[in-house]
């Protein structure tokens, strides 16, 4: 598994950025995702995490904490749970946590 990392608030939160594998089987399930969520504190953001979905996330260490664009966008979404490719599509905007999740839906073909 890749880096992540923390960074607590002025106010007590905190807010935890970690890079996963893409979770879902498809296009783009080869690049990596950077995932943030805002929390209470560090427990409660895995908590998140994993109540959205994904099973088995660890933060260890603080080797790729949260930048300041990050916490920004995180702070500023209604959800405080965020995903984006990373990291070279730096200019994709930041998604809702849902739609990393979401199952594939199959297309139907006339027979």
């Amino acid at each position: 598994m890749a880096g992540g990392g923390f960074c607590k608030l002025p106010d007590g939160n905190v807010v935890v950025a970690i890079t996963l594998p893409h979770p879902a089987g498809g296009p783009g399930s080869g690049t990596p995702v950077r995932v943030l969520v805002h929390a209470a504190n560090r427990a409660r953001a895995l908590t998140r995490l994993r109540n959205a979905g994904l099973r088995a996330v660890y933060l260890r260490g603080n080797t790729e904490p949260p930048t300041p664009d990050e916490i920004t966008a995180v702070l500023h979404h209604p959800d405080g749970l965020l995903w984006r490719a990373r990291p070279e599509r730096a200019q994709e905007l930041w998604h809702p946590i849902r739609a990393l999740l979401r199952p594939a839906i199959p297309v139907r073909r006339p027979a």
